[in-house]
């Protein structure tokens, strides 16, 4: 393939690169912003797919795709927009920002139904064995519950900021077609009527 590195990254690049960009975040972001803004779907589509995507970054790792997809086909958005939106909103420097306040936004809603004295000591070691079973109550499930209104806050606000994007994007988009064609329009009947005298 054309333009392929002759040396594939390794496993450790890759983890590095998905932390650290090698460009940089602004312009991974303006990368983001403008597959998002060309994408060929409606606004509605596309916002409902970004605010589909914000929505499940929120949440635990191993929903995101899956909750993006339901989300997606309940709101009628793109699921590549969904796609988009979840790594542009979520990555390795938001996620323990997002889940932490998810997990104390959960711990304030479920305040009289989980134990007094907050996570149970042996946490790493029940993350390390992945009990499921312990984890769930003192961590998945006000983690879960938290990431519900946090999720549809901002993405109610990421579809806001999209759709009104993808609109003002087309609409200047669509204004700089008509001067061209005006301006095309405008010097193809001197050309003509040069062509006829000659003739």
């Amino acid at each position: 393939m054309l333009f392929r590195r002759r040396k594939p990254d390794g496993i450790l690049e890759r983890v590095r690169t998905y932390l650290w960009p090698r460009r940089s975040f602004s312009r991974s972001l303006q990368y983001f912003s403008k597959r998002i803004l060309r994408l060929k779907a409606t606004p509605h589509a596309v916002a409902a797919g970004v605010a589909a995507g914000v929505f499940a970054s929120f949440f635990p790792v191993g929903f995101h795709f899956a909750i993006a997809a339901v989300l997606c086909w309940l709101i009628a958005g793109n699921l590549v927009a969904a796609a988009l939106g979840a790594v542009l909103f979520g990555n390795p420097l938001t996620f323990p920002l997002m889940w932490g306040a998810s997990w104390e936004t959960g711990k304030l809603m479920l305040h009289d139904r989980l134990p007094a004295h907050g996570p149970p000591a042996h946490l790493g070691a029940m993350m390390e064995h992945l009990s499921f079973a312990q984890l769930w109550t003192p961590v998945l499930k006000p983690m879960i519950i938290g990431a519900v209104p946090l999720g549809l806050v901002f993405g109610l606000v990421f579809y806001g900021i999209t759709r009104w994007g993808m609109i003002t994007f087309r609409e200047q988009r669509r204004k700089r077609l008509a001067e061209r064609a005006s301006r095309h329009g405008q010097s193809t009947p001197t050309g003509g009527s040069i062509g006829s005298t000659a003739l």
